[in-house]
């Protein structure tokens, strides 16, 4: 495994949101865990990156939390997402493919813009 990176600026919510989506109900170290996964491990997940932004979502009413107890048993706070939550989760990976393909456009060598 090679150097890990950071989550880049601007995607951690759509990765955070899309990850409640798939996997339902789950606490903030399942998310971080499913995160890292889903990239390959390439990417590194900071706890005091993930913690603020799961309050944020939280307080913009995109997700909510309850506790429950973890796998291991232990108190956890679990968090799913809202209706609110579904429609930004939409809206954000609209938005995300917009700017990969403008980006895509810049990549391509030799093609002029139409």
């Amino acid at each position: 495994m090679g150097d890990r990176a950071d989550v880049w600026q601007g995607t951690l919510a759509l990765m955070v949101l899309k990850t409640i989506e798939a996997m339902g109900p789950i606490h903030g170290y399942g998310i971080a865990r499913r995160i890292e996964q889903t990239s390959g491990d390439v990417l590194s997940l900071n706890y005091g990156t993930l913690y603020p932004a799961l309050l944020k979502l939280e307080q913009e009413g995109a997700i909510a939390s309850e506790w429950g107890a973890s796998e291991n048993n232990r108190k956890a706070k679990f968090y799913k997402l809202t209706r609110a939550g579904r429609k930004r989760l939409e809206q954000e990976a609209r938005e995300w493919q917009q700017t990969t393909a403008i980006v895509a456009r810049f990549l391509k060598p030799g093609e002029e813009p139409a």
